[in-house]
């Protein structure tokens, strides 16, 4: 299997920022875009007749209020044709890997799932490369792979460290890109998410913006002037040292009361389970707890309270626009949500703005979007295939 064909040539610096604000903000006419990125109309000129050229950029169909408003002929908007080119992303959990097809604006259009048998890592490789063979057959054109991995990645390309495969060291997109003949990224799951919703999703023109996920673990990514903020703590098990009630539970996983230990969905499933002896499924837990259940009501309460302390606590020393609570645990709020709201206000100056709160039922599928997201920055911004350096988010808007 080869790519479906050889891709944008390399752009320009200037040419780059054109590109992003156009593939994140477009359709835009070309007094906007001048204006955006504070250019001449001849210095804009002269950067997108090659984007025009090279099929990057199109221009679009003028708006009907613009044709009936103007004489002569209308100025025609910039834009991407986003069903031009695709792109797989994967998410790879315990158990499965998930995968979808996506447009260049990271819009889903199909998707594909596989249990697998093994996690050694040839086995995993086998099971990407047949998977990335029936959506190529599928979807012709496909123009890259984006892999998401919890755990360490190293030059988004080789997993470092990931204790739920049980992985160090494996070269991850060489593998996976010598086997499809694709360009491969492999990033943290958690801060691809996080580049997906800056550039597509809610954080999309924010100047500070959080994502938070619940689920397994606890995940944390930060945008700050309208970039990821990297650091070494969000691949390696954020939250099990961020202590919110220091008499809290105490579970497997994660110091006593710390984030981990009262928000994941297992140390939830693990706290019903020792005070009750009962095996339930985190639903059946926010079930019964929303009906009234002593236990069930207790865990989840506390649970809430928890996820509370550590909003009014992120937007006490952030101060963001906007905190994004994404992941397979967000159902918490159906139940715990009033509790939150009281919490976070309790934590909160008086005087404080209210916290913009956003809540994104979100499964692993949106996962293996985020992951295809690497996969669209390296083709747009030129960057190395198979193992690009941190790619800038695209200028606020």
């Amino acid at each position: 299997m080869t790519a479906g064909s050889a891709g944008w040539p390399p752009l320009s610096a200037g040419e780059r920022s054109v590109a992003i604000e156009v593939l994140v903000n477009g359709p835009l006419s070309r007094t906007e875009l001048s204006r955006r990125l504070s250019l001449s109309a001849g210095s804009l000129t002269r950067l997108t007749k090659p984007l025009i050229e090279s099929g990057l950029l199109v221009e679009a169909p003028a708006p009907a209020a613009a044709a009936e408003t103007r004489q002569g002929r209308p100025s025609r908007p910039l834009d991407v044709v986003a069903g031009s080119r695709s792109f797989i992303g994967f998410k790879i959990t315990e158990d499965t890997v998930y995968g979808v097809v996506t447009t260049l604006r990271s819009e889903v259009i199909a998707r594909h799932d596989r249990p697998l048998v093994s996690r050694e890592p040839a086995e995993v490789v086998r099971s990407l490369g047949e998977m990335a063979g029936e959506l190529a057959r599928a979807h012709p054109g496909l123009e890259g792979i984006g892999i998401g991995v919890g755990g360490l990645v190293r030059d988004r390309a080789v997993v470092a460290d990931s204790p739920f495969l049980g992985w160090r060291d494996v070269p991850l997109a060489a593998l996976v890109g010598e086997r499809t003949g694709l360009p491969v990224v492999v990033e943290n799951d958690v801060a691809a998410l996080v580049e997906a919703e800056t550039w597509f999703g809610a954080g999309r023109g924010l100047e500070r913006f959080v994502v938070l996920t619940i689920g397994a673990g606890i995940g944390y990514g930060l945008v700050l002037g309208g970039r990821r903020v990297p650091c070494a703590e969000e691949d390696r098990g954020f939250g099990r040292h961020w202590i919110l009630d220091p008499n809290g539970p105490l579970t497997p996983d994660g110091e006593r009361g710390s984030a981990v230990s009262l928000l994941t969905v297992p140390s939830i499933r693990y706290q019903v389970q020792a005070a009750t002896g009962r095996e339930l499924t985190y639903e059946e837990i926010l079930t019964l707890a929303a009906e009234g259940e002593p236990m069930a009501a207790r865990v989840v309460d506390e649970a809430a309270r928890a996820l509370g302390v550590l909003v009014a606590q992120i937007a006490n020393f952030v101060m963001p626009q906007k905190i994004l609570l994404a992941g397979e645990g967000v159902g918490l709020m159906d139940v715990g949500g009033a509790t939150v709201e009281r919490t976070v206000r309790a934590h909160r100056h008086p005087l404080a703005d209210p916290v913009a709160l956003e809540t994104k039922v979100s499964d692993f599928h949106d996962w293996a979007r985020g992951a295809a997201v690497p996969a669209i920055q390296v083709l747009v911004l030129g960057a190395a295939r198979g193992g690009a350096s941190a790619v800038p988010a695209p200028p606020a808007g």
